[in-house]
């Protein structure tokens, strides 16, 4: 997975419990999911900077290990409570999407300067070379997600989905299946409308860095990394909108029809998701401190 953010809150249980990397450790010693700052698939940087940037990793890590992941056990126990009590609901899922966005923000913001000091360091053939790998990776997830028949695309959405909730909840009934198909229709072509935004942010942010010295530059960029749902393209805010309310909608019909073993399969992957934040050793020694 090289996104620049993978998007924690879209929805709660489909990044801690849903997502593409089942294994938290693994994920987090990767930076994915977990630190929204991965310049290092798109730049070929020297030694000099990959020392720099290893070294200011660690600390990023380590801030983000110490004073952050307690609040993230606690979200796991709220999500968990959710579940045990049957208090599945809209509102209660926007709380805890509300709370992962806050999340997102304050370590994006936190890793900012490092990213405003490496991107500064940049001469133009890395920003060139930057450049190329945004098109390249626009060209690759047009390919996969706009090129095809709407149908196929509603059609691979749905059983990407359903290989997500089997995963956590265990083999679907024939209805829960069918709700999934309709959520993946209701979404319709935003498959269309998230890469037209993709590429506008990239162009932003490849006209920012552009003009990395200029005064401006520092601001700029703190508003592409932290603030950027205000750089969205009005097509994009509205299907991100609907995106969001499907999928909360989604999730609550499925727990409402769920089966007391498909609730007890879900309950023990949070449990692991929580294990494996709480097993961290850099979270173990905040605690020992």
């Amino acid at each position: 997975m090289s996104r620049w953010f993978k998007h924690i809150a879209t929805l709660l249980i489909f990044t801690l419990a849903l997502g593409a990397c089942s294994r938290v450790g693994l994920a987090y010693r990767n930076l994915d999911v977990i630190i929204p700052w991965t310049l290092s698939d798109y730049l070929d940087m020297n030694g000099e900077q990959k020392d720099w940037f290893n070294e200011r990793l660690k600390k990023h890590l380590n801030w983000h290990c110490t004073t952050q992941l307690p609040g993230y056990l606690e979200w796991l126990d709220r999500l968990q409570s959710m579940v045990e009590t049957n208090q599945v609901t809209d509102a209660a899922l926007q709380a805890r999407t509300t709370e992962a966005k806050m999340a997102i923000a304050e370590t994006a913001r936190q890793i900012t300067p490092s990213a405003i000091e490496l991107l500064q360091g940049l001469d133009d053939k890395q920003v060139a070379e930057m450049n190329d790998a945004f098109a390249k990776d626009l060209r690759k997830r047009e390919k996969e997600y706009v090129k095809p028949p709407l149908a196929q695309q509603i059609a691979e959405r749905g059983a990407r989905m359903d290989k997500r909730l089997t995963d956590w909840l265990g083999p679907l009934s024939v209805s829960q299946e069918q709700r999934v198909m309709a959520w993946s229709t209701a979404l319709g072509d935003q498959n269309t409308q998230w890469i037209a935004n993709r590429a506008h942010w990239q162009k932003q942010f490849s006209e920012a860095v552009a003009q990395r010295q200029s005064p401006q530059f520092p601001q700029q960029i703190e508003t592409l990394l932290v603030d950027r749902e205000r750089l969205w393209t009005p097509q994009y805010r509205q299907a991100f909108a609907n995106t969001e309310a499907q999928a909360r909608s989604l999730f609550v019909d499925l727990m409402a029809e769920s089966t007391r073993e498909q609730r007890q399969r879900l309950l023990k992957k949070i449990e692991g998701v929580r294990k494996d934040f709480s097993d961290l050793k850099c979270l173990k020694a905040a605690k020992q401190g």
